[in-house]
């Protein structure tokens, strides 16, 4: 299995490090010699502080990571549970990243009415899922990386907004 795995990851919300364009990839040796070529080739490289902020980040201390992951999972677990708590909503709890992507096929509506409809009914800012391709139509993406009154204020809102339908 080693020889055919891939392994691509990146420093931006683990370590808070957006914007930086900093990642990585673990592979079999021959495909990384090729990848390197690529990449050397192509966009060039990565500044040298920020290589060494991603060394930092890898080798340094991980207990302030493991806190963040730990408030970060608090704040998913309220945002699903306060979104399945409204009808005509189900949701998953998603693995990685900080965005919950509910169905909300219920209502009848399109994903891009919705995340309009909530913006202007609701004051709620939230992206339709088909803006992630087809497979998203139904269903809305809402970001948990953000404080737990306001994730609570916005589940209220979306409540009383979708409870109007």
């Amino acid at each position: 299995m080693q020889e055919r795995t891939v392994i691509c990851d990146g420093f931006s919300k683990t370590y808070a490090m957006t914007g930086w364009r900093l990642g990585f990839g673990i592979m079999p040796e021959p495909l990384a010699e090729r990848v390197s070529l690529l990449l050397t080739r192509s966009i060039g490289c990565t500044a040298t502080f920020t290589q060494y902020a991603g060394l930092e980040a890898l080798t340094g201390p991980q207990e302030q990571v493991e806190a963040v992951v730990a408030e970060y999972r608090r704040r998913r677990d309220a945002l699903v549970a306060g979104l399945n708590e409204i009808p005509g909503v189900r949701c998953r709890k998603p693995q990685g990243a900080f965005y919950a992507f509910p169905n909300v096929t219920a209502f009848g509506r399109t994903s891009d009415w919705l995340a309009n409809y909530l913006l202007e009914e609701g004051g709620v800012a939230v992206l339709p899922g088909n803006a992630f391709g087809d497979g998203g139509e139904g269903y809305l993406r809402l970001c948990f990386a953000n404080s737990m009154k306001n994730i609570q204020a916005a589940l209220e809102r979306i409540s009383f907004a979708l409870g109007k339908l």
